[in-house]
């Protein structure tokens, strides 16, 4: 596995490493070609010419043969998105791909061209190609507006000019616009003019006098041409209105206009209608009436209509202050000539006083559980006619539950008439009609705005009488499930409702366990995550109260159902997967096909399709000799056992559910092929077991290396830690005036030739006033050692020479000071 491994990751290395080089030499390459152009090359075509016409031979301009052109796979290359031209191989020539409009290219930029390029390949060629477009005169002048107005007065001064509309032409040079014609007429002749960017307009300059009784309009027609051939023209239709002057005064067809008004006519009552006529035209014979200043005040009774002289009642008239009203009114037009008549009115008698209505008391809002016959306002009734015209009669407006009482001359009690019910009716206008005897009779009225108070005599009621809702099991904490809804006919603190859960215990918890509510909005949550196994429905009461004193509620039921998700993965209950023995079925060779080998039992407690279970066979020994029931989990044998076929066969089973997303199960089914059970026992003692070293590989080589490079930094900085503390110690030494106690090792005497060490060594030990200098240096074997202390030497040894010798035994320590 490491030498494949080690292989497999050579071959990817050297892979890159050529892809690497080839892109590097593919750059050098595209830099050295790209910068040869053999040859640029331009022409010129008109625009609007046909799909495929030529634009030029492309091959013969460019000293090419056709079969550079298909070898080199030439095409055009172009960072436009339309391409107007193809590029015939075939042929070598260039024909026109897409329409070409030169004023969409370009518009007014002059010359219009545009520019693409041929590439060539083995060798890399590019060759630039520049196409010039060529206006036609396919583009007529153009006026914005078909029709001009013009309005002239007939006192216009002779040199007048008037501007009138340019025209615009999409085309250039001489295909644009050239002059302007104006159709022959005795008042107007044309002048043209040439602005600085070169365009051009037209004014109309007026040379006769205009007269509008003789001619009171005018038509004529402006042309504008361009210069291509056949020349193009655009025309638009110039209307001349001619103005009058005011030389005529409005007259009135009468010299006094009479009528009759009745008094206290209601406002905007008709009277009469004044007329005059101006025999101008225009603003000139457009004639405004108005009440003449002559007589103060007249203008706040009456109305008059500027345009038509109809007169209206303004204001009431009585006829007990004037009985006959005269005054002046006046026609000017708009030229300030004016003109005026006079108007006599004679003002008819009539029961002109309505009854007064004055409220005493009124009390607003009453209880909705006052009884019948509460008073709710007193009012006084007076009308200033007399006899039959100041007799009153009260009454209610429309049906509402209150009626009007006469307790005193000219006073009245308003009571209720029945019960109140604020839920049917909250408000109420109540309209009291007070009308006298008179002919004919005046009637007044008083409407009164009462207002029902709300007491707390309804129960909020729900919009259903039982509230159902599903939730997906594993849902999120806090997830909302459904909102309940109740109403209260009561208003105010009485119609406001709370929502409250009923406490009840399901599955042993209680209810606050699983839901919650929002008691203003009536949202029902999940506390928790739901699981369907475990529980399938929730089914509690909700309880809506009132904020009245004292409350009143109502309840409701409300189901939850909790909806199966695919959450559980199917359990393989046979065969039992064991960890350390192996279980085999075993097949006689002498097994006829269809032979029922063993059967996979499998179950998932999840419900619905999500436990509905199909057995597929994923991988097998011999594919060709077992089968797997997809309903029922059978595995059979499909063709006749051999003797050829092996003893060991390992079929995976995996059982998948029919979830969204499904989930699976694997099992592993050895069967034996044999007829006795020494011939199983034989083949499977060394039975391979499945481990998953593949997979987990790679981590451990990781885990290794990662193990190793800790290991290692760790041993280095322990050693370098080591040094330093060493050097710290001789520094410490070498500054201290301390004797130097000489050290004996073990089996070691002093007595000269009979020591007890087993091998004589020979020391070459040089001592220096610095310990950090000093030297020891071990020599080989000899037959003769003395190592000599000198107990009056200060930190010094003397050098002794002899032989040398090395210990035969490692672990015998010596140490020198």
């Amino acid at each position: 596995m490491a030498f494949k491994e080690r292989n497999t990751n050579r071959g990817v290395k050297w892979r890159l490493f050529w892809r690497l080089r080839r892109a590097v030499y593919l750059c050098i390459f595209q830099l050295i070609i790209f910068n040869q152009t053999e040859a640029q090359i331009r022409y010129s075509i008109p625009e609007e010419m046909k799909k495929g016409s030529l634009v030029g031979n492309v091959a013969q301009d460019l000293g090419l043969d056709l079969q550079r052109l298909r070898s080199g796979r030439a095409r055009i290359v172009t960072g436009e998105n339309i391409q107007y031209t193809e590029l015939k191989t075939d042929k070598g020539t260039l024909v026109v791909n897409e329409r070409i409009d030169r004023e969409h290219l370009c518009g007014d930029v002059t010359p219009c061209s545009f520019t693409f390029e041929i590439l060539l390949e083995k060798p890399m060629e590019l060759h630039p190609v520049t196409i010039e477009v060529l206006d036609v005169n396919d583009n007529a002048p153009t006026f914005q507006n078909r029709h001009l107005e013009f309005e002239i007065s007939e006192s216009a001064a002779l040199g007048s000019r008037f501007v009138l509309e340019s025209a615009d032409d999409a085309d250039v040079g001489e295909n644009d616009l050239q002059s302007y014609i104006l159709t022959p007429n005795d008042n107007f002749v044309l002048k043209q003019h040439v602005n600085p960017d070169g365009s051009k307009y037209a004014e109309m300059v007026l040379q006769k006098h205009l007269d509008r009784e003789a001619q009171p309009r005018l038509s004529l027609k402006l042309l504008a041409v361009d210069g291509g051939n056949p020349q193009r023209s655009g025309t638009v239709n110039i209307g001349i209105t001619i103005l009058d002057i005011n030389d005529n005064a409005p007259v009135f067809n009468q010299s006094v206009y009479k009528a009759t008004v009745i008094e206290n006519a209601p406002k905007g009552t008709y009277v009469v209608t004044v007329n005059a006529r101006d025999i101008d035209s225009g603003s000139n014979g457009k004639i405004t009436y108005s009440f003449s200043k002559s007589k103060v005040g007249i203008a706040d009774v009456f109305d008059i209509d500027e345009a038509t002289g109809r007169i209206y009642v303004a204001k009431e008239i009585d006829y007990e202050k004037d009985r006959k009203i005269e005054f002046m009114v006046e026609a000017k037009d708009q030229g300030g000539l004016t003109n005026s008549s006079k108007v006599e009115l004679d003002v008819v008698d009539v029961n002109d006083n309505t009854p007064i209505i004055n409220v005493m008391s009124f009390t607003s809002p009453v209880s909705e559980d006052s009884p019948a016959g509460t008073t709710i306002g007193i009012i006084n009734v007076k009308d200033l006619d007399s006899g039959e015209n100041g007799q009153i009669r009260c009454s209610i407006d429309g049906s509402v539950p209150f009626k009007i009482k006469s307790n005193v001359r000219n006073y009245y009690a308003l009571i209720t008439d029945a019960a109140l019910d604020r839920e049917k009716v909250s408000e109420c206008n109540i309209t009291v009609i007070a009308s006298d005897a008179g002919s004919p009779p005046l009637s007044a009225k008083r409407m009164f705005y009462l207002k029902i108070s709300d007491i707390n005599d309804n129960a909020p009621v729900f919009s259903r009488g039982l509230y159902s809702a599903f939730i997906t099991e594993n849902n999120a904490q806090g997830v909302s499930v459904l909102s309940v809804h109740a109403k209260d006919p009561d208003e105010n603190q009485n119609a406001r409702v709370s929502y409250i859960l009923e406490e009840c215990e399901i599955s042993g918890l209680s209810l606050s366990e699983y839901m919650s509510i929002n008691a203003e909005s009536g949202v029902i949550h999940a506390v928790r995550s739901f699981d369907y196994e475990q529980i399938k429905e929730l089914i509690f009461t909700v309880k809506a109260q009132d904020g009245g004193s004292p409350p009143l509620s109502s309840n409701v039921t409300v189901k939850i159902l909790i909806q199966d998700q695919n959450d559980n993965p199917p359990q393989v209950l046979y065969p039992v997967q064991t960890g350390g023995s192996v279980v085999a079925e075993m097949v006689p060779r002498s097994a006829d096909v269809g032979y029922l080998v063993t059967k996979v039992v499998a179950v998932d407690v999840d419900s619905g399709q999500n436990a509905w279970l199909s057995y597929k066979l994923q991988k097998a020994t011999d594919r060709a000799l077992f089968e797997v029931g997809l309903q029922n989990g059978e595995i059979r044998t499909i063709r006749q056992v051999t003797d050829k076929d092996t003893v060991k066969q390992r079929l995976t089973v995996i059982v998948e559910d029919n979830g969204q997303p499904s989930r699976s199960a694997t099992v592993i089914v050895n069967v034996a092929v044999a007829d006795s059970f020494p011939e199983v026992l034989s083949e499977f003692t060394d039975f391979p077991h499945d481990k998953e070293y593949n997979d987990n590989l790679t981590f451990y080589l990781v885990l290794a290396l990662a193990v190793v490079s800790f290991l290692f930094i760790t041993c280095l900085v322990v050693i370098i830690s080591v040094k330093i503390y060493r050097w710290r110690q001789s520094r410490i030494l070498y500054h201290s005036n301390l004797p130097v106690i000489p050290y004996y090792p073990p089996r070691y005497s002093d007595t000269l030739g009979t020591g007890t060490l087993q091998h004589v060594y020979n020391y070459e030990v040089c001592r220096t006033t610095d310990s950090r200098k000093s030297d020891c240096k071990f020599g080989g074997a000899g037959s003769q050692n003395v190592l000599i202390m000198d107990p009056s030497s200060t930190g010094t040894m003397q050098q002794i020479q002899g032989e040398k010798s090395i210990l035969d035994e490692p672990d015998s320590p010596l140490e020198v000071s």
